[in-house]
């Protein structure tokens, strides 16, 4: 069947249509009208600035989307959109967009779980990829580890405790003169610098437990920059960039393993924005060999936030028979509807 996702959680307005079926998982359009350009001026989004551009983008894409697949309306078999979590207005646009298409259309309409979406990214790049699975969710707003038993079903067993590790990386880029978004470039100058130059805490929460937090090593980060700059020292951005990402890195990938370990799951899925990022998939992939354990990543350009992983967390929700109606609702929280 065919499946149309849509997916305007932050400040990606995007349109996708996806084939899903037995032994079928195919992305056959997937648009992504990218607002990075107007927000790079403010050094990070503008929610309402975001809303608008969604409004004003989202029926072109939409249509855009059907003509590049080669369907029409009346054959997609679903529409998923993303209904939680996000920003608030932005979601509004893309699920009073959805509800009203599906009404109009007399076409079943399923609320997506924006997590569940960069998850479901890792089922068109691995179309032999089942439950159960050890998850990893890490982007601008998450980084949370999942035992996922279902396709639909979610237990949360660890994360961050307070920021997430895309805004950590996001920031210190920002402060240290990178362009928006921070974290990308961040990846990039790491390669030129010394990981050892600077010491700076682990996010790594000690004990056995599978938490971790990121406001330490951002604020160590920050002290250590404003000292430099009282000192009237010069500061290596590279050297910077290259120890800050080593230890937020190994943190993570250190959490993981001990989240594999616990669980005993012979899988783990990488998903979510800095799934992109070359030095956390260099360091799961090392450690996943080494325990024997297969690690399924979506290709780094399905990483962002787009509609074909909307569209295929939506097909199990449609197997589920968990649609929505026109009472459907937008939620900021990850505690959904």
């Amino acid at each position: 069947m065919y499946i149309l996702g849509m997916e305007s959680s932050c400040d990606e307005t995007s349109a996708a249509v996806v084939e899903m079926g037995d032994g079928i998982r195919a992305i056959r359009s997937n648009i992504v009208a990218s607002q990075i350009e107007t927000h790079r001026l403010y050094g990070g989004v503008v929610p309402e600035i975001a809303s608008r551009a969604h409004i004003e983008t989202i029926s072109r894409i939409t249509y855009e989307a059907l003509e590049m697949a080669g369907v029409t309306i009346e054959q997609i078999g679903a529409v998923a959109v993303t209904a939680y979590p996000g920003l608030i207005g932005a979601l509004l646009v893309g699920v009073n967009f959805a509800k009203s298409l599906a009404y109009a259309k007399n076409i079943p309409l399923v609320a997506v779980n924006h997590i569940h979406g960069h998850v479901a990214a890792a089922y068109l790049a691995h179309p032999d990829l089942k439950p159960p699975f050890l998850a990893l969710v890490v982007s601008g707003g998450h980084t949370s580890f999942y035992r996922v038993e279902d396709d639909t079903e979610y237990v949360e067993i660890g994360g961050t405790r307070d920021d997430a590790a895309g805004e950590a990386f996001d920031k210190i880029g920002r402060v240290i003169g990178m362009p928006y978004p921070g974290g990308a470039a961040l990846d990039r100058l790491a390669y030129e610098g010394d990981p050892k130059a600077i010491q700076l805490p682990s996010p790594a929460l000690a004990g056995d437990t599978l938490d971790l937090s990121f406001s330490g090593i951002k604020t160590a980060t920050l002290n250590y920059l404003n000292s430099m700059q009282q000192k009237g020292e010069q500061v290596n951005p590279a050297d910077v960039a290259a120890a800050y990402t080593d230890k937020i890195v190994k943190a993570i990938v250190q959490k993981a393993e001990l989240a594999l370990r616990h669980s005993g799951m012979k899988t783990l899925v990488l998903a979510g924005g800095v799934a992109a990022n070359s030095h956390l998939r260099a360091g799961l992939e090392r450690m996943c060999q080494k325990l024997g354990v297969r690690l399924a990543m979506p290709e780094r350009a399905m990483c962002g936030d787009n509609g074909a992983m909307i569209a295929a967390a939506g097909y199990f929700e449609f197997l589920k028979g968990n649609f929505a109606d026109t009472s459907l609702n937008a939620s900021a929280s990850d505690d959904g509807l």
